[in-house]
């Protein structure tokens, strides 16, 4: 029984995921349903032209163009097919990494030439049933989130996350099981094809074979079955969105037995300790996998930068205040996320004695002003981006690897902590402040 209701909670946590908002761009208020659809088609007229230019790309050069520019003007002549009439951006697109280097194009292609290696080990999973090319804009359209066209040139209709809902790709999800046990019977130990056995998982409850889904949830659960690091993703997914975090710790405990030094293991084990309230063993193990946790207590490096408007700015100018360096950009969603919390806090406390630098990881030193501008952002701001392959970048001396990152520092120097986010931010400060009012 308890297996019958793990994987419905599977199921329904996973549909919930494939329904959710995703990143894609939303249409104007403003255009009609009836407009939307009078899109749609003209979109799916621009990806039968598209098809066609791909196919004679392929017939002259034996395979895919390494950017969808790459077609104009020889095999694309109306270089217009390349913008969804539902686009307002003119071709800037939603994920700036694959912006097509040479013209405005409005469809995100998937397989530029930093990334092929990767998708086509993924079209050896699923098949070329997979995106070669997607638009994200929604066009009201009731039956998926997004229009793909698949490296086997199949024009279909698909939910953002298209892993999620494989069905959509190969018709039903009766022809996507067919599909995955073909490939497993074929592949039985190789580590690639892990994902498909949690897809597996899900897929079975769909058809309401609960067997074989009960089955699948007990070799998910097989310390055997943890390969490589896309394999902990997969099954770390898939239970803690149920909240089986107690079957989650016997996977990784054996994991661990097998690879006592594998990062991803132990920073798994700390959030499974964190998820079951252990914070004492939640601490051991991010201290494990996280240097800077070393460096707590210790003076942090001084630093010579000039900020945005031009003056110079170092650690030691600040000291006897308590500050908060944060490490952030435009394009991080969770950096801007933080900053309505950084300006309530800065607001409460910078006449007691606390202050804030910014060091911005942004794309254009533009981008950051008018952020700043446009947000009222009070504190100062090093655009360390210009710096990033030199010694002087701050990013590079205190080996900052991802945005936001968040140093509190004491007055004296020391650092309090590098994880000072979210609501914990403000009683660090204030505990910090007090420390001063206690040594008078």
């Amino acid at each position: 029984m308890k297996a019958i209701l793990t994987v419905t909670m599977i199921l329904s946590l996973l549909m919930a995921s494939a329904n959710a908002d995703t990143p894609a761009e939303k249409p104007s208020e403003d255009v009609t349903e009836a407009q939307s659809q009078k899109n749609m088609e003209i979109c799916k007229q621009h990806f039968r032209e598209i098809r066609k230019a791909i196919q004679a790309y392929k017939k002259d050069h034996g395979d895919f163009p390494k950017w969808l520019s790459d077609l104009h003007p020889k095999y694309l002549p109306d270089a217009n097919l390349l913008l969804c009439p539902a686009d307002n951006k003119g071709g800037k697109p939603i994920f700036r990494h694959n912006t097509d280097p040479k013209m405005p194009v409005s469809y995100g292609y998937r397989f530029w030439p930093e990334v092929r290696a990767l998708k086509n080990e993924e079209r050896l999973v699923y098949g070329d049933i997979i995106p070669l090319f997607r638009c994200l804009h929604h066009h009201f359209n009731e039956d998926g989130e997004c229009l793909n066209l698949s490296f086997s040139l199949k024009i279909y209709e698909s939910r953002f996350y298209w892993r999620y809902t494989p069905e959509d790709m190969y018709g039903s999800p009766e022809a996507a099981i067919t599909t995955f046990e073909k490939a497993l019977a074929r592949y039985p130990d190789d580590r690639r094809f892990f994902d498909l056995y949690p897809t597996l998982v899900t897929l079975y409850t769909k058809v309401e074979n609960e067997k074989s889904a009960d089955a699948m949830i007990e070799r998910l659960k097989s310390a055997g079955m943890i390969p490589d690091d896309k394999g902990y993703r997969s099954v770390s997914e898939i239970l803690a969105e149920a909240g089986l975090y107690e079957e989650l710790l016997e996977i990784f405990k054996a994991a661990e037995q097998r690879q006592p030094d594998a990062e991803i293991i132990l920073g798994k084990l700390a959030y499974i300790y964190r998820k079951l309230g252990n914070t004492e063993l939640s601490e051991v193990y991010e201290r494990k996998v996280d240097p800077k946790y070393k460096l707590w207590g210790k003076l942090v490096p001084d630093f010579s930068a000039t900020d945005l408007d031009g003056k110079p700015i170092s650690l030691k100018d600040y000291r006897g205040k308590v500050i908060l360096l944060d490490f952030w950009a435009v394009w991080c969603g969770f950096c801007i996320d933080e900053m309505p919390n950084l300006k309530k806090v800065y607001a409460t406390y910078k006449d007691q004695g606390f202050d804030i630098i910014g060091v911005s990881l942004d794309d254009t030193e533009k981008e950051l002003r008018d952020y700043i501008k446009e947000n009222n952002i009070q504190w100062r701001q090093i655009f360390d981006t210009v710096n990033a392959k030199s010694e002087d970048s701050l990013v590079r001396q205190l080996k900052i690897t991802s945005v936001p990152s968040q140093w509190l520092i004491d007055r004296d120097g020391k650092l309090i902590t590098h994880k000072a986010r979210g609501e914990k931010l403000e009683q660090l400060v204030v505990d910090a402040l007090k420390k001063k009012a206690e040594s008078k």
